[in-house]
């Protein structure tokens, strides 16, 4: 049987410290997120509207495409309120815990 030797040179990995200024980046990336979600949200339930207001005076003739355009901003908007509701969940399992 051969012993495996180690390598020389090498160090052991050793997780970083989380800095503040990572962190404070972190937070300020999920509230760009959200934002741009509910940025998005809006965009798409404006849009909905708008399909439906272009049907109404006949300037859309394609009925599908309406409801198309209404299903993809009632699916965002079901998709934002489930985050919503799951942060919420987060915040009053942390608020739970003892310290």
């Amino acid at each position: 049987m051969t012993t495996i030797n180690s390598l020389g040179g090498t160090t052991p990995l050793a997780p970083k410290p989380a800095s503040e200024s990572s962190i404070a980046s972190t937070g300020a990336d999920f509230g760009n997120m959200v934002k741009s979600m509910i940025e998005k949200v809006n965009n798409a339930q404006l849009g909905g509207e708008q399909a439906i207001q272009n049907l109404h005076s006949g300037k859309a003739t394609h009925l599908h495409e309406v409801m198309i355009a209404v299903e993809e901003a009632d699916v965002s908007l079901r998709m934002l309120v489930q985050l919503r509701n799951r942060a919420q969940t987060a915040y009053e399992e942390i608020m739970r815990m003892q310290i």
